[in-house]
């Protein structure tokens, strides 16, 4: 997949170059860096900069004395900007990469060092996004064993806002390093994401080649901030219908929570890059605000987001890339947040699994069970970050890497039979269950208990059992109900303790998800 250019100037001449000064105009854009990750072959990695409008660059790859491959492209627009395409890569590596400003017979050099091709993935939310290793459990475990991924890189994006898009990043928190105990945990919420971490570490191991982590989170937001207009017009929002929302919510949501900001300072600026794919930990702030419309606004920021990287990439990142995402964990225990229900099915476009008709080529953690009520940090915040980066990793496995056999769901219903006469229901899940021989209350039924159809509804538990006869199959009992409308399940914000939900799959024991089933 690589091309060699045994007629360029070797390398040791290449660097030569260094030595003139490169000058204010002529650098790389803010995420290029010593130590970075380029995406590998078959697509193209897109390497771009500033330079003086009409001056010509050139950029070359060098492996040793040998120079891989040579692209060129002139330096235009307002701002004087330059992207070239480099050949298909391998993964692999180091290499240094090497650009060249040829303007008015001027010539100037910079370079990059120890670059690596591999996959480029994007790690994105809010909070439990950002949580570093230093906070979640065995921490001190984790982050000694920063040393044994050298080819895992990381890249922190600074938390800025803007009105309007930008071409770049306006601050870097954490440029290209290889992983260290200290960038992967100095302090809470400092650096690294323990989330995008532990992903990327399950992925290295596997695929056995270099991973690049790009983190751009920010706690206590919106999914509306991370939306461009164009997507939020999708879902009738504009800037016109967020300025009429009311003051008190202006006063309780900081900045950072204000329609398109973060799209546009910490989003936006990457749309050059090529990348693989991206996971996404967010919606606990739309639990409290906006929890209607979230069916609409996180599939449509998928959808735009991979329409926006592909055209910014010049075609290079997928228009379908996977997209990952972790269905929300758990609140205060005591202090139920009511949406958090909602927003766990609205994640999925009310499908309650994924991929889905609505959202295609995404795969999606279920973390519910992993309720965390002593956390120091607060139980909206479970420290069990571990369990949520593995069951991400099973679906990239599948979803990204097209291991298709492979689990990386819980079980979800099939059918579902309702027998009146003698008051229950049979519910059918598609693979065989990990159950004990009661459910308890987790399952719920939409109940009128009088023969009036003009009698009211209300959710009442619904006691549940397995079948012994068959591995997939729960009944449902609803005595006392002469009609129910529907039946759901763990339609709570703390539906049970630490890994004890009452539903998961034999293989792999993966925890089913909510859902909720209307009848007609």
């Amino acid at each position: 997949m690589r091309s060699a250019d045994m007629t360029g100037t070797p390398l040791l001449l290449l660097l030569l170059f260094l030595t003139t000064s490169a000058g204010a105009a002529f650098r790389f854009a803010s995420y290029y860096g010593n130590h970075m990750v380029l995406q590998q072959g078959p697509a193209r990695a897109v390497v771009w900069g500033y330079g003086e409008v009409g001056a010509l660059v050139t950029v070359t790859l060098v492996q040793g004395s040998e120079n891989i491959s040579k692209t060129a492209a002139d330096v235009n627009g307002d701002v004087g900007v330059w992207k070239v395409l480099l050949d298909p890569m391998d993964y692999g590596g180091p290499y240094h990469l090497i650009a060249q400003q040829t303007f008015k017979q001027e010539i100037t050099s910079i370079h990059l060092d120890d670059v690596l091709f591999g996959d480029i993935w994007i790690c994105g939310g809010q909070s439990n996004m950002k949580m570093t290793v230093s906070m979640i459990f065995n921490a001190s475990q984790e982050l000694a064993r920063a040393a044994h991924y050298p080819n895992i890189r990381l890249f922190t994006a600074s938390r800025e806002t803007s009105d309007t898009e930008l071409l770049d990043l306006a601050n870097v928190d954490l440029e290209w390093s290889v992983p260290t105990s200290l960038n992967l945990g100095d302090g809470d919420f400092t650096y690294f994401s323990a989330v995008c971490w532990l992903y990327g570490q399950h992925l290295a191991q596997w695929l056995k080649y270099p991973i690049g982590l790009v983190e751009s989170a920010w706690g206590a937001t919106v999914v509306e901030a991370w939306s461009s207009k164009t997507a939020l017009s999708k879902c009738g929002l504009s800037k016109t219908s967020e300025d009429q929302r009311s003051n008190d919510f202006k006063k309780t949501f900081a900045r950072s929570c204000e329609y398109s900001v973060l799209w546009n300072a910490m989003i936006h600026p990457f749309l050059n890059m090529t990348i693989k794919g991206v996971i996404w930990y967010q919606g606990e702030q739309n639990s409290i605000k906006n929890s209607d419309p979230y069916n609409c606004t996180f599939p449509a920021l998928i959808t735009d987001w991979r329409r926006s990287f592909h055209e910014g990439s010049m075609g290079q990142t997928d228009p379908n890339f996977p997209f990952g995402f972790v269905q929300l964990s758990t609140g205060p225990k005591y202090r139920p947040i009511v949406n958090i229900p909602v927003i766990r099915w609205h994640q999925t476009a009310d499908y309650g699994y994924a991929p889905n008709p609505k959202m295609p080529n995404t795969f999606m953690a279920v973390s519910m069970d992993l309720g965390d009520e002593r956390c120091p940090y607060g139980s909206i915040h479970p420290r069990d970050k571990q369990t949520v980066a593995y069951r991400l990793y099973l679906g990239a496995r599948s979803i990204a890497y097209g291991e298709r056999d492979l689990p990386f769901q819980g079980p979800f219903p099939d059918t579902i039979e309702v027998y009146y006469s003698s008051s229950y229901m049979n519910i059918t899940y598609n693979q065989e269950l990990l159950v004990p021989r009661t459910c308890g209350n987790i399952f719920e039924v939409f109940c009128r208990n009088g023969d009036d159809e003009g009698s009211g509804y209300t959710w009442v538990p619904a006691p549940a059992q397995f079948l012994s006869s068959s591995g997939n199959v729960v009944t449902v009992s609803f005595t006392g109900c002469s009609h129910i409308s529907a039946v759901r399940y763990a339609w709570s914000d703390w539906p049970c303790e630490y890994k004890q939900c009452p539903i998961y799959s034999v293989c792999g024991r993966l925890p089913a998800p909510i859902f909720i089933k209307y009848f007609k």
